[in-house]
C-alpha cells in the first residue's frame, strides 16, 4: 500500500477541476499541505459546509445557501428587467461588472441537439412562467455568442414574442466568447449598448 495514496487521490481529484491540470493540482496540493493549519484545514472545513448547504435558487437558478437567493429577495432589483444567462458563472460575471441592477434567470445550459438537451432540460419553462407574476417588461438575452447560445436565444425569442421587450447584449462580446472570461469593461459596454433581438 502506497504511503501517498490519499494525497495522490486528492491530486487526481483537484486535476479534474476547471483550469487545473495534473501539474497545477500537484503544486496546489503541496502548497496546501505545507500550509496545513492556515489553508488546508480551513479549506476542508469550508468545503464540508458548502457541500451541506449549497443549493440552487428555486426562482432563478443562482447558487446560494437558501431556497431563494439574495438577488431574487432584493426588492430594489425588481426593475421589470430579467437577464437570461446560460450558467451561474455568467451571472457572477455580470454581477462582478456591476452594470445590471435587475434580476436574473439561469438556464443551466443551452439547447443542443447533439447532446440531446431540449427546452425541458433547461429552465426555459420557468423563465416563461416568471414573466407575468414578476411584471417583467424586458428580457435581456446575455447568452454566450456560440452556435448553441444563439439557437437558444432564438428559441426563447419565439417563446416570449409579443409578451415583453426582448434585447440582447451588443457588440463587445466576441463570437465564440463566454461571459465568464470577459473583463468587466467589456461586459458593461455590451450591456449598456444592448439592442432589440
Amino acid at each position: 500500500m502506497s504511503s501517498t495514496k490519499d494525497i495522490d487521490a486528492l491530486i487526481d481529484m483537484m486535476a479534474k477541476l476547471p483550469g487545473l491540470g495534473p501539474r497545477s493540482a500537484r503544486r496546489a496540493v503541496l502548497h496546501l499541505i505545507r500550509k496545513r493549519e492556515l489553508k488546508l484545514t480551513p479549506l476542508a472545513d469550508l468545503m464540508q459546509i458548502v457541500a451541506a448547504t449549497a443549493r440552487e435558487c428555486d426562482r432563478c437558478g443562482n447558487v446560494g445557501t437558501t431556497d431563494i437567493c439574495d438577488i431574487c429577495r432584493d426588492d430594489r432589483r425588481a426593475t421589470g428587467q430579467l437577464c437570461v444567462v446560460e450558467d451561474v458563472a455568467d451571472l457572477w460575471a455580470m454581477e462582478r461588472a456591476g452594470a445590471f441592477k435587475g434580476r436574473y434567470h439561469v438556464l443551466g445550459g443551452t439547447l443542443s441537439a447533439l447532446d440531446q438537451i431540449g427546452p425541458d432540460e433547461l429552465r426555459i419553462p420557468g423563465l416563461v412562467a416568471r414573466l407575468e407574476p414578476e411584471n417583467i417588461t424586458e428580457v435581456i438575452l446575455a447568452l454566450n455568442a456560440t452556435v448553441d447560445g444563439q439557437t437558444t436565444a432564438h428559441y426563447i425569442a419565439d417563446q416570449v414574442e409579443n409578451r415583453v421587450a426582448l434585447t440582447s447584449l451588443a457588440k463587445g462580446v466576441p463570437i465564440g466568447g463566454e461571459l465568464d472570461y470577459l473583463d468587466d469593461g467589456t461586459i458593461t459596454a455590451a450591456l449598456s449598448a444592448r439592442k432589440a433581438f
